[in-house]
């Protein structure tokens, strides 16, 4: 499938997001609420200028944004299983926000990773009456982990992208950041990644899936795409989510094999992309780590000429 993708961070507070936010996809829209959904999930459609700050801002690298605080109820949890994790997200009048607008089909996208980058986890949680979300999340080690939750209040018309910081009480043992091909394997499914991230220009990046050395052309819609793409920077996590710009039920975009998208690293470096998708009823994630090279160095002014003497122009 073809259809072109426009990178989203996960919105300002999971990007991923690599802003929409959850939602990072920047997709044309013609209506305000297309558009509003879309830059709920683009971190990079607010360029901060020159002044030493990236062009491609990413998400998630603070715990309160624009009046809103991401407030976990425990910090630090229990390692080594399933643990129920609660939180808040309160409003400039520091009371629980309770109203939001729906981005791909939930009110908040929750992302789960480990600061090592081996663990990941796309959950979304359930909102009580009073503003408290809460969901089952398996923290199957010890160590430190960052919580990202992206949505779009009712009151406002972009999406924010918060971050907190998990820890999980045990013998924490950080793993070195995993090294990948451009094709991986989850679930008995055969991943392949063509495509590459550049700081500063916008690039494609296609996922073909397989199984059995068969094309999939039957994915599921999930979240009203066939596919959801969570990149995080190592080093200090800075979320960017992007989704395709096509839709289940466009009449264009095809369920498969190929899912693509347009993203913009922010900087070089490195980074891991989660991929999500359906097939058969089961969500599959593949993940990949990506280096970003840098962009292309500014072009160089050559000095002016000095003026010419009236003798080298008389010989020119």
């Amino acid at each position: 499938m073809n259809t072109a993708l426009k990178v989203a961070v996960f919105t300002s507070g999971l990007a991923l997001a690599f802003g929409a936010a959850y939602g990072v996809g920047h997709a044309v829209g013609s209506t305000p609420a297309a558009g509003r959904a879309h830059q709920a999930h683009d971190a990079t459609a607010a360029p901060e200028g020159r002044g030493g700050r990236e062009e491609h801002p990413v998400g998630g690298l603070q715990i309160s944004d624009r009046g809103y605080t991401l407030s976990l109820d425990r910090p630090v949890v229990p390692a080594g299983g399933p643990t129920e994790l609660s939180f808040r997200v309160l409003a400039p009048d520091g009371k629980p926000l309770t109203a939001y607008q729906p981005a791909h089909e939930k009110e908040l996208h929750l992302i789960i990773a480990s600061r090592d980058l081996t663990d990941f986890q796309h959950v979304h949680p359930v909102r009580a009456a009073d503003g408290t979300w809460s969901v089952p999340a398996n923290i199957a080690k010890a160590g430190d982990y960052r919580v990202f939750a992206d949505f779009v209040p009712a009151a406002e018309a972009e999406s924010l992208t918060l971050g907190a910081d998990l820890h999980a009480a045990g013998d924490y043992r950080p793993a070195a950041l995993p090294q990948t091909g451009r094709s991986v394997t989850v679930d008995g499914y055969t991943v392949t990644l063509t495509g590459d991230l550049t700081a500063g220009r916008t690039g494609r990046l296609a996922f073909a899936v397989s199984k059995d050395g068969r094309p999939v052309d039957d994915l599921d819609p999930y979240l009203a795409a066939y596919g959801h793409l969570v990149v995080l920077r190592a080093g200090d996590l800075g979320y960017l989510h992007v989704h395709p710009n096509g839709a289940p039920g466009d009449g264009v975009t095809e369920p498969g094999p190929e899912v693509d998208f347009e993203a913009t690293a922010p900087t070089a470096g490195d980074y891991r992309l989660f991929l999500d998708f359906q097939h058969a009823g089961a969500v599959h994630t593949a993940a990949f780590t990506l280096t970003a090279g840098g962009g292309a160095p500014a072009a160089t002014e050559a000095p002016a000429p000095a003026p010419a003497s009236s003798e080298s122009a008389h010989h020119h």
